[in-house]
């Protein structure tokens, strides 16, 4: 017998890192859901209603466009970088949330220097941060718990990942972020999702899991959406 029957042949390793297919067939699903949300998000006649919609329909686009990127190679999701992370980084996600609040702030001030762009498209979260209790817990949770999930499992697990993998760390992390204000539209967010954007993948690429960037997002969300109506009643 041929010696070369008894050599098992190798097999093909399996893909890790999400790539190109996951990315356009994830940012496809989720350019349709955009526009879905901007047709039909006008209809929601209260502010503070359309405010907890909008939040919501954030995290599901980001949940949807994930779920559609693992479905083109099934694999577990420890390769999106749903992955168990470490105290330390939870914690720096936590800081650089406040960090990534003040930035962006800056950030938007210059946008509007440059451009004078100072349309604020945010009208309806901030009518659900100021419309009462209940609209303010669920634009709370929505905001600064689903949005976070579902955008960062997409844009950082999938974009920033697969950017990461086959590009270096300068093109994974200012591509995906790039990628990810454009997501937000050309106006006054784009500059603060760019910053959230590079500091949620550096966070990302430090750590190798998605829980600190989702901290980091979630604080962020979280103080952009309280602070102006703490600094409303303290003011009134």
């Amino acid at each position: 017998m041929d010696a070369s029957h008894n050599v098992t042949a190798p097999r093909r390793a399996t893909p890790t890192a999400p790539g190109w297919p996951e990315m356009l067939a994830g940012g496809a699903a989720y350019g349709l859901m955009i526009v879905l949300v901007v047709w039909l998000l006008p209809g929601v006649a209260d502010p503070a209603v359309a405010g907890v919609v909008g939040l919501l329909a954030s995290g599901v686009m980001g949940l949807v466009a994930l779920a559609v990127a693992v479905l083109i190679r099934i694999r577990g999701l420890s390769a999106f970088g749903f992955r168990r992370a470490r105290p330390r980084h939870l914690a720096i996600g936590a800081v650089l949330g406040v960090a990534a609040y003040v930035l962006g702030v800056v950030a938007a001030v210059i946008y509007t220097a440059v451009t004078s762009d100072a349309e604020n498209i945010q009208t309806s979260y901030q009518a659900a941060a100021s419309g009462g209790w209940w609209s303010l817990v669920l634009g709370l949770i929505a905001g600064a718990i689903l949005t976070p999930v579902g955008e960062e499992s997409f844009f950082r697990g999938v974009v920033a990942n697969a950017l990461l993998a086959r590009y270096g760390a300068w093109v994974g992390i200012l591509g995906s972020a790039a990628v990810f204000a454009i997501a937000h539209g050309i106006n006054t967010v784009l500059p603060v999702a760019f910053v959230v954007g590079v500091l949620t993948a550096l966070l990302y690429r430090a750590s190798g899991s998605i829980w600190p960037s989702v901290v980091l997002h979630g604080t962020n969300n979280a103080v952009a959406f309280v602070l102006p109506v703490i600094v409303g009643l303290a003011t009134s």
